[in-house]
């Protein structure tokens, strides 16, 4: 009996002593987690990229898109109806301003000339005769009246047949390159057929539009470059003419410059990619996109003051695409943090590693 008794003791000292570790343990690990949470309530400093804010000079170019045109162009048609008689010029070759390059029927029209002449011939005769007649007083000033209107007619009648003879021959209105052909000698052509194209394309025209913003900052003369994207060469070409007035529609001003094509690198209707130097400024704030957050009113950037992030309100220039100019807001000296701008609040501590610009 007595050994139960110690048994049932031994068990019981067990179970307590469990159950004291237990306790002892359970606070200790409450008063661990209470330090731990005393040490986390201190604010852990954000580490971030940043930039001093130092003036750089700045060409301010307006990177935009255009089309090349000819210098001048016109789709060949002739005025009159008829057979094509012949065909005087050869498909992508150049042709003079002045120069034959179609003719048409036009026996008909020679032969309404030369009734139209006759007749005109009989009645310079008989205005003549009328003329002395009237002079001796046989005939009376409205009969001579009436045979220098009829002359005068005559005379009209085959000055326009002679105009419509003209029209027979279609001629090149400038100096170009002709297109490919779309006719045969002998075929029936009207006013709407379209013979050829005939370009001039020494200069070409390069025609944009520029945002409304910029519209004092175009002038005449001004130079721009671009490229095209059928090859890698830079070209230049002056500005010539800006459109008098805005778009209304994409709130945009048309402007058109001129390059020249002596080699006839540039097509018609080719893609241009366009450079316009606007200014230069001298002591130009920028910083990298990656610095400025778009908000609902504007944009914003963090800077590191006191080793806190500040957000600050900015307005931006021309985006490039590195780096963006600020024209107000920031000053010359500020460190603009550049990394971690979505995850930073205003008085976040944070440890800056300075990045050179």
């Amino acid at each position: 009996m007595k050994l139960k008794y110690v048994i049932y003791t031994l068990i019981f000292l067990g179970i307590a002593y469990l159950i004291y570790y237990r306790i002892s343990a359970n606070k200790k690990a409450e008063g661990g987690g209470a330090d731990r949470g005393a040490k986390s309530g201190k604010e852990q400093s954000f580490a971030v990229d940043g930039i001093i804010v130092k003036p750089a000079s700045f060409i301010n170019k307006l990177e935009v898109t255009g089309t090349i045109e000819a210098n001048e162009s016109v789709a060949l048609q002739s005025e009159v109806s008829g057979l094509v008689t012949g065909i005087y010029f050869k498909e992508g070759t150049n042709v003079a301003k002045g120069s034959l390059l179609i003719k048409i029927n036009d026996r008909d029209i020679k032969a309404q000339l030369q009734e139209a002449l006759t007749k005109q011939t009989l009645s310079a005769t008989n205005e003549d005769r009328a003329k002395q007649l009237l002079q001796k007083g046989a005939i009376s000033q409205s009969e001579y009246d009436t045979s220098l209107a009829d002359l005068k007619s005559l005379q009209a009648q085959a000055q326009l047949i002679r105009a419509q003879l003209a029209k027979t021959s279609i001629l090149a209105p400038f100096s170009g390159k002709v297109g490919l052909r779309s006719i045969s000698s002998g075929v029936y052509i009207t006013p709407s057929t379209v013979i050829a194209n005939l370009v001039s394309t020494n200069p070409v025209k390069i025609n944009f539009s520029v945002p409304e913003k910029y519209m004092g900052q175009i002038k005449l003369n001004s130079t721009i470059t671009f490229r095209t994207d059928g090859s890698s060469h830079i070209y230049s070409g002056k500005v010539f003419a800006i459109e008098p007035g805005i778009n209304a529609q994409t709130r945009t001003l048309q402007i058109k410059a001129l390059a020249q094509n002596s080699n006839n690198e540039l097509l018609p209707g080719s893609f241009a990619k366009i450079s316009l130097a606007l200014s230069a400024v001298d002591d130009a704030i920028m910083v990298p996109n990656e610095a400025v957050i778009p908000v609902l009113k504007g944009k914003t950037v963090f800077i590191s003051k006191n080793g806190k992030a500040k957000q600050v309100d900015v307005q931006s220039g021309t985006r490039t695409e590195e780096n963006i100019v600020i024209t107000t807001g920031l000053n010359i000296g500020d460190t603009v943090l550049t990394t971690g701008a979505l995850s930073l609040k205003d008085d976040a501590p944070v440890k800056v590693n300075i990045v050179k610009n």
